[in-house]
């Protein structure tokens, strides 16, 4: 349990740190090459050995990546951490005490490369720890044994029967994306009178077979009818408004990240939430524990993570408007007071920048040199700078710099398409509909090609099919176009583009293609839906669950 002085401490910590992160940047790239440079026997910017690999999802936009760790990454994680708890304890109180967390978690099997080092999700790695399995046994309400079942129904449904009968000790409901949140509600939506029975009589379902979730859960279980009755009520009402809130009643928060591509799920977690913040607390990914958010309760669209100058060497490369164009503003600004775009339009001849020398709300690309021997390495990520914490910079994350839609010469990024489906979901709020999933993809097998939204709706009154409007579904289309930036709606008036469908599938359909990129070795917990995918099977997928085809009615202005 955490002192009163190890949460002092780690506050005070993240002021030093912070105040000094230009001098720490030096550090680790100095005391790098000095090593090396000393002599020591290693390969450039690796000195260690290669203790296992990160394997990423691979669902924002590529093929999954093998990041390799060593020993000294592997120490940064818990002093990471260890920063995260003191915050969220300044703004949550002491979350050690005699309280438990439900967070649905799914470790992944592990491969084997050529040269006999493990290939894993962080998270599996993570799970794998000593460290980490006490702490899961002491403040989580899910067994260790249910997150390492291979079969995730089965893991779902021991993780949410583990939550249930816990309700009074749960004081966190989350996941690490909100995608696994959402699809564990789902599964308690389709569920919810199988896990009453269970409850009610102690005993629980024939079709867990799966020895370790089966042992768990017969070891958690008693007949308990009162709590069977009350989530029965809960549960059987017509909506599911609010049923996170009212299934744990002293839950404070909601913790799941909810920014970037992830931000398309926040009306429906508020849907469910009852009014609980939602918490994005974090901004991780394989290749380093970049920065946490120092303000957890902000709402989603106004987080900014301020970054850990410990835990790498970062830089960050400016984005010019022809590899992000978030609106016509942004696009007619930057051509007007920069140099022509031919003459950037490789981001190669364009110089990085140091961490703490980047500049108040530019756009950036991150590159990360780490200690595990990652040099200039391009993450990916696309961020804007929001503000400084002292002498460190905070950034809000806009989207994935690779993962764009392209017909002609129209070049639609993450930002753009995010952006164009908030504009335009705000026609079906009034008529109490939740676009609950979206993807696409670029149609280009006939001729103009044109782009694709596969969209997923839930009514938030019952869950029986809905009746779609074509005259709103229509103006959804063309709402769409019209916030798409003047390079597509220019190619789209001299039918470069033909115009832009919405296809409507099933519910549940996205749920399909969770399943499909978990088969294909993705962790249901790193899993984040593709904004735009290119895989044929996805595609199909998707395809085969189409209930109704909407067009943009005219060209847009």
């Amino acid at each position: 349990m955490a002192t009163r002085n190890e949460f002092e401490d780690g506050l005070k910590r993240i002021e030093e740190l912070t105040t000094n992160a230009d001098q720490i940047q030096e550090e680790i790239l100095s005391l790098t090459f000095d090593r090396i440079a000393n002599g020591e026997p290693s390969n450039i910017l690796l000195a260690e050995s290669v203790l296992e690999f990160f394997r990423s999802s691979g669902t924002s936009g590529g093929q999954p990546k093998l990041i390799p760790v060593t020993a000294e990454t592997l120490k940064l994680l818990p002093i990471s951490s260890a920063l995260l708890t003191a915050v969220m304890k300044k703004h949550f109180g002491n979350l050690d005490q005699a309280v438990k967390s439900l967070e649905f978690q799914f470790a992944k099997e592990e491969t084997e490369t050529p040269c006999g080092l493990k290939a894993r999700a962080a998270t599996t790695s993570m799970y794998k720890n000593n460290d980490y399995r006490n702490i899961i046994s002491k403040h989580h309400t899910s067994p260790i044994e249910a997150i390492f079942c291979s079969d995730t129904n089965q893991s779902m449904y021991c993780q949410l029967l583990a939550g249930l009968i816990q309700p009074d000790e749960v004081v966190m409901v989350g996941s690490q994306f909100a995608t696994a949140l959402l699809r564990a509600i789902k599964f308690l939506e389709g569920y919810w009178k199988e896990l009453c029975s269970n409850i009610r009589s102690g005993q629980i379902s024939d079709w867990i077979t799966d020895s370790g979730c089966k042992n768990a859960a017969s070891s958690i279980m008693k007949p308990n009818p009162q709590l069977a009755d009350s989530i029965h009520k809960i549960c059987s009402c017509e909506s599911s408004e609010g049923i996170i809130k009212k299934l744990w009643p002293n839950a404070k928060f909601i913790r799941a990240i909810t920014t970037g591509v992830m931000s398309q799920y926040v009306e429906t977690l508020e849907f469910y939430s009852g009014g609980l913040p939602l918490v994005s607390n974090t901004y991780v990914c394989s290749e380093a524990f970049c920065g946490i958010n120092l303000e957890p309760l902000s709402g989603p669209s106004y987080v900014s993570y301020t970054f850990l100058p410990t835990t790498a060497f970062f830089e960050s490369l400016p984005v010019n408007n022809n590899s992000l164009s978030l609106s016509q503003e942004v696009q007619f600004n930057y051509a007007s007071q920069h140099e022509p775009v031919e003459k950037k339009s490789n981001n190669e001849n364009i110089e990085p920048i140091d961490l703490v020398h980047v500049k108040l709300g530019q756009y950036y690309e991150l590159l990360v040199t780490s200690y595990a021997g990652l040099y200039r390495y391009k993450v990916g990520d696309v961020l804007k700078v929001t503000g400084f914490h002292n002498n460190t910079p905070q950034f809000q994350f806009v989207g994935s710099q690779n993962v764009i839609l392209s017909i002609d010469t129209d070049k639609t990024s993450e930002a753009d398409l995010v952006n164009a489906v908030r504009e335009a979901k705000t026609l079906l709020d009034p008529l109490g509909f939740i676009l609950t999933g979206f993807t696409s993809y670029a149609d280009t097998c006939s001729i103009p090609g044109h782009y694709v939204l596969f969209w997923e709706l839930k009514a938030k009154q019952g869950n029986d099919s809905i009746e779609l409007d074509p005259k709103i579904m229509e103006e959804c289309c063309y709402r769409m176009e019209e916030a798409l930036y003047y390079i597509y709606r220019s190619c789209r008036k001299r039918n470069a583009i033909a115009a832009l469908e919405i296809r409507v599938v099933k519910q549940g359909s996205f749920d399909t293609l969770m399943d499909y990129y978990v088969s294909r070795g993705v962790s249901t917990s790193q899993y984040k839906t593709p904004s735009c995918i290119k895989s044929k099977e996805a595609i199909n997928i998707l395809e085969s669950k189409v209930i109704r085809k909407f067009f943009s009615p005219k060209i847009p202005m």
